[in-house]
């Protein structure tokens, strides 16, 4: 979660470009995107020269050549404003547009439309200033960064798109465990938040894999991760955060997921990773057609639900974030794509999340809900999770509190579901039967098999009660008539 001082720094640089004439807030951030990738790009320069320095040898595929030294943000960040100005807008914006230095890259494809905003030299200089005092190296940092930034968007939550916790987003990728074979995709990737975690959980858990050949690193960088938006700033966003990350040409592409239907697509991944958005409703008009075949609604969110099988191959899986009603929801489309999930597929898990996780954005209740696509059922007990706490606070001020996080026990428990089947309905977790499932009309709620336990209070008799009320009586107009005699 980002500190004080983190969030202090950013408030003052929004409101230097705030009153410098950059009045959107989602130009602010593609503008500040711009300039932390700017000096990302030289700190990661920097990495590589120490690296061969230490080992004699040249710089292994340099950011920057030997003529380009002026356009690191080391250098230019010490010159004069006006200087600094001329060689951003001139020389430093177009060598980003053009990094790959690959005309078929998504990046370079994103980037083509991309502008330099900023007004004048004195908002440049005094805010190259004051980023220059942000250190960029955790991969934290960017995180909290991003999502305090993205907060401050004054539409957010409209149409029901809100950013979705970074820890919340790690849970669910180490819930899937990724493997460098998967192919990886969101349809509602936005700054690629999925896709940045699962390439950190593979880097991480399979390095060795995905880095021991040519082949293995070109699938990595372009045949592994594949996003899709209708924001064209959230996918300039997005593919330079892919490529701060270490993923050089992910497939991140234009695209109304819901709207267009794409053959192409269809059984083509292996994991399906996502916070859709859930705008209510659409028109059917211009809802793609074989998936109002599956499900006859207007809503998003079951509409995504029915996507994303489209999207999976047999034997894909999928975890993604639900608003509540989709899990017992009474319409006739909200019983049919439930039934197909238990019936046809196989339901995995429903992790219950308290209403604040996606504070102060919104209080929706949410759930994740993980499932593997069979086209041949499957489902013999569906394992439920009932999250209380996240680690932080679930008021609008989401204070740290990780004594209280129930992820890590979560996780705990999902890689041991064998000892689940011992666990009573009291318990935070619990095993539900596929029959009792279908015998509550593919109800997915968890209140409807939680068991409460009642502590039985132990009262006095009413009499005596009411005798104990009459000695207060007592007390309380003798101490009234002491009262009068000595006001007199």
């Amino acid at each position: 979660m980002i500190t004080g001082e983190l969030k202090s720094k950013i408030d003052r640089i929004w409101d230097t470009m705030w009153s410098g004439g950059i009045s959107n807030p989602l130009s602010v951030i593609e503008q500040l995107t711009y300039l932390l990738f700017i000096k990302r790009l030289d700190e990661l320069h920097t990495l590589k020269e120490r690296q061969a320095s230490r080992t004699g040898k040249p710089i292994e595929r340099p950011i920057f050549k030997d003529n380009q030294e002026n356009l690191r943000w080391s250098r230019f960040k010490e010159t004069a404003p006006e200087q600094m100005f001329e060689t951003v807008r001139d020389e430093v914006f177009p060598f980003i547009k053009n990094l790959n230095n690959n005309g078929n890259s998504t990046y370079t494809h994103h980037m083509k439309d991309a502008l330099f905003l900023m007004p004048t030299p004195r908002v440049l200089a005094s805010v190259v200033d004051q980023l220059d005092s942000i250190e960029m190296t955790d991969s934290d940092t960017k995180g909290d960064l991003y999502e305090y930034m993205l907060g401050k968007i004054a539409s957010a939550g409209q149409n029901g798109q809100f950013r979705t916790p970074r820890h919340i987003i790690k849970l669910m990728v180490d819930m899937t465990a990724p493997s460098p074979k998967d192919i990886i995709c969101d349809p509602a990737c936005g700054t690629a938040g999925f896709l940045i975690s699962a390439s950190e959980y593979l880097v991480k858990n399979h390095s060795d894999l995905i880095y021991k050949d040519p082949e293995s690193r070109r699938k990595f960088n372009e045949g592994t991760f594949h996003g899709y938006d209708f924001d064209t700033t959230m996918l300039r966003i997005g593919s330079m955060n892919m490529l701060l990350h270490g993923v050089e040409n992910p497939d991140i592409r234009y695209k109304d997921s819901l709207a267009q239907a794409d053959e192409l697509d269809e059984e083509k991944y292996t994991l399906v990773l996502a916070n859709p958005p859930f705008a209510g409703s659409l028109d059917f008009e211009s809802t793609a057609k074989d998936l109002l075949q599956v499900v006859k609604t207007k809503k998003t969110e079951l509409l995504f639900l029915t996507l994303f099988l489209r999207l999976l191959q047999t034997g894909g899986r999928a975890a993604v974030i639900v608003p509540d009603g989709v899990l017992f929801g009474s319409s006739n489309a909200h019983k049919t794509l439930r039934k197909i999930l238990v019936e046809d597929q196989k339901l995995d898990a429903i992790i219950s999340m308290p209403s604040g996780v996606f504070k102060p954005y919104a209080g929706v209740s949410t759930a994740i809900l993980l499932f593997t696509r069979t086209n041949s059922g499957g489902t013999d007990n569906v394992w439920f999770y009932d999250m209380q706490n996240d680690g932080f606070s679930l008021d609008d001020k989401r204070t740290p509190q990780p004594d209280k996080s129930d992820l890590s026990d979560i996780m705990t428990r999902w890689q041991n579901l064998e000892a689940e089947t011992e666990r009573k309905r009291t318990d935070k977790s619990f095993l539900v039967p596929k029959a009792e499932i279908a015998s509550n009309d593919y109800d997915l709620s968890i209140n409807r098999y939680k068991e409460i336990e009642y502590e039985e209070v132990d009262y006095d008799p009413p009499r005596v009660i009411l005798e104990r009320l009459a000695e207060l009586d007592d007390e309380i107009f003798q101490g009234r008539k002491e009262l009068e005699g000595m006001l007199g």
